[in-house]
């Protein structure tokens, strides 16, 4: 998925399919869904979980 298409997915009301949960956490971060963002992040037991929950508690989204 390029950038690009990952923005245009933000029109869907659900993240597109085959998502990482990482990704997943950094869509519903940037539709809003704080919770659901921190949420995938979490299930995501790798890196990428990691800093997507750690940007998350930086920024204070979630």
């Amino acid at each position: 998925m390029t950038l690009d298409e990952f923005r245009q997915s933000l029109t869907a009301t659900e993240p597109p399919a085959g998502l990482t949960h990482a990704l997943a956490g950094l869509w519903w971060d940037a539709k809003g869904g704080w919770t659901r963002a921190h949420e995938s992040a979490q299930q995501d037991e790798g890196v990428e979980g990691a800093w997507v929950h750690a940007y998350g508690q930086k920024s204070q989204t979630y």
